[in-house]
């Protein structure tokens, strides 16, 4: 089965010295039978992702076999440059539902909440967008982690954000979120249903 990881330089991993990231973590954690796919783009925002993903997903779907998309994705919308946040919190949750609502024509659909990096400015915009962002996949009843306020609490995915550029942990930061997604039950049922198949 297809796995695409579809996002920002969170989901490539950047920071990672063994260029494994949370998302080759969490998918070495189980013998599924699966073919992973990361689209993680480093500073991409919601509205770059939109504008690439569908185009990068579909030469890579099998036909008549099923496959799951995990979007994450936020941290960038919410840097500001030239005194605005990059992608105004309204227009990230439009994006969001417009790219779940597409991604749910092609295949079962997940989402994780963007992490908190080293700028107290930031993570409040943050924050606020994790609570819309959801709401949004509530709307659409597809299956939200929070990661945020888990990671906010976790010394080592922050002290390895401080000790890095700011914005990414290390190794080990990204094993904590791995083992975030690891534990949470749609994930869990994923994995179940692809190992049954």
């Amino acid at each position: 089965m297809p796995l695409f990881f579809v996002g920002d330089s969170f989901v490539a991993g950047v920071g990672d010295p063994h260029y494994r990231g949370w998302v080759g973590r969490l998918c070495a954690q189980f013998g599924a039978d699966l073919t992973l796919y990361n689209l993680g783009v480093r500073r991409e925002t919601s509205q770059d992702i939109a504008r690439r993903w569908l185009t990068e997903v579909q030469p890579r779907i099998i036909q008549d076999e099923p496959c799951g998309l995990v979007f994450a994705f936020g941290v960038n919308d919410s840097v500001v440059e030239l005194g605005e946040p990059r992608v105004a919190r309204s227009q990230s949750l439009a994006t969001s539902r417009m790219l779940l609502e597409q991604a749910k024509q092609l295949g079962a659909v997940l989402q994780i909440g963007p992490p908190p990096i080293d700028d107290a400015d930031i993570n409040n915009r943050v924050s606020l967008l994790d609570q819309g962002l959801a709401d949004v996949a509530d709307q659409l009843a597809v299956p939200y982690l929070s990661v945020f306020d888990q990671l906010k609490d976790n010394p080592i995915w922050m002290e390895q954000v401080r000790q890095g550029d700011g914005a990414h942990p290390g190794g080990e930061g990204y094993e904590a979120l791995a083992r975030l997604i690891a534990l949470w039950s749609p994930w869990q049922a994923w994995m179940d249903q692809i190992n049954r198949g």
